[in-house]
């Protein structure tokens, strides 16, 4: 086919994932439900450890920032989907589509070095208790977050650039509900070698990377936790992790699978279907991991629900003249 100049194209296809209007309905209605528990549970999650004292703690730092960048990870796909399907429209522009694999890349990297700096956290608390504070102290926090953010958006800035500097064919159907990087690479009629050669890069180096650095932290804490003597000590050690480990091995795991069943399989849109798991799932579920087990942060939760409840129930009373 012959090939596009980049200032040429004007828009990409999003094919989503049916044609039958019933079921894109239905996938309408899906989304916008699951979107809606996304951005409310991380946001409560961001209202309680930001009005509660007794959440201003290391870990509740990093998770108020994982909440966030959840809301705006899922920001950058699904609304764009939601107004296609209610549209009936299938189009995103050129710029736009650049745009959201800017911020995709963005934000799912910063995820990973999110839950790697609680990983490391966590190694700290459970295996240096009586360091943790000393150890852990704001300085040190403000600047694992400020390193997650600039490293991510370097990054997204390389990716996004590689991008812009290929050149495309008339054929512009992406089979997926997003542009994503790989596919929309796939699609260039130029050389993608260099952009190729990137991405496993980056994968090894900034998705391996950190996936060793959990694994190596959580080696360390199962050693300390076997090293308690009683039971009750244990359990107590493990159930500060446990949630945080729950959401790193449901990310790593969908995350994983669908980009090894992509290099199994050229079924574009089962791979669409199963990249939802990390793009729209996990971070829907992430506040639910966390408060279900937290009993700090259920008690955060009743305490904001009830200070809005006074508030709206015992209004102010006007002064007397």
């Amino acid at each position: 086919m012959k090939p596009m100049n980049d200032t040429e194209i004007s828009e990409f296809l999003l094919l989503g994932f049916a044609e039958d209007t019933e079921l894109q309905s239905l996938i309408f209605g899906l989304f916008l439900s699951m979107y809606l528990v996304t951005v409310l549970g991380n946001l409560l999650i961001i209202l309680a450890t930001n009005s509660d004292s007794h959440l201003h703690t290391p870990m509740y730092f990093f998770l108020f920032n994982l909440s966030f960048v959840d809301i705006c990870f899922t920001s950058t796909t699904v609304p764009k989907m939601l107004v296609n399907i209610q549209t009936q429209s299938k189009a995103i522009t050129y710029a736009g589509c650049i745009t959201q694999i800017h911020f995709f890349v963005l934000l799912i990297e910063l995820d990973i070095l999110l839950l790697t700096v609680m990983a490391y956290d966590r190694y700290v608390a459970i295996c240096h208790p009586l360091h943790y504070m000393v150890v852990m102290k704001p300085h040190l926090r403000g600047l694992l977050i400020l390193v997650s953010w600039v490293v991510s958006v370097l990054y997204a800035l390389l990716q996004s650039l590689m991008v812009l500097c290929l050149s495309f064919c008339i054929d512009l159907e992406i089979p997926h509900f997003l542009c994503e990087l790989n596919q929309v690479v796939q699609l260039a009629c130029s050389d993608t070698f260099l952009n190729e050669v990137v991405i496993y890069v980056a994968a090894i180096l900034l998705g391996g990377g950190p996936l060793t650095a959990i694994l190596y932290s959580y080696s360390k804490i199962v050693s300390s936790i076997r090293a308690i003597s009683s039971a009750q000590g244990r359990y107590k050690a493990f159930s500060t992790c446990a949630s945080h480990l729950s959401v790193v091995s449901l990310f790593y795991c969908t995350s994983l699978g669908v980009y090894l069943s992509s290099a199994v399989t050229q079924n574009s849109r089962s791979t669409s279907t199963a990249s939802l798991m990390y793009t729209v799932v996990t971070p829907m579920l992430n506040p639910f991991i966390y408060s279900l087990r937290n009993q700090d942060l259920k008690s955060a939760l009743r305490r904001l629900f009830e200070r809005e409840r006074l508030n709206v129930n015992c209004p102010k009373l006007e002064k007397s003249p």
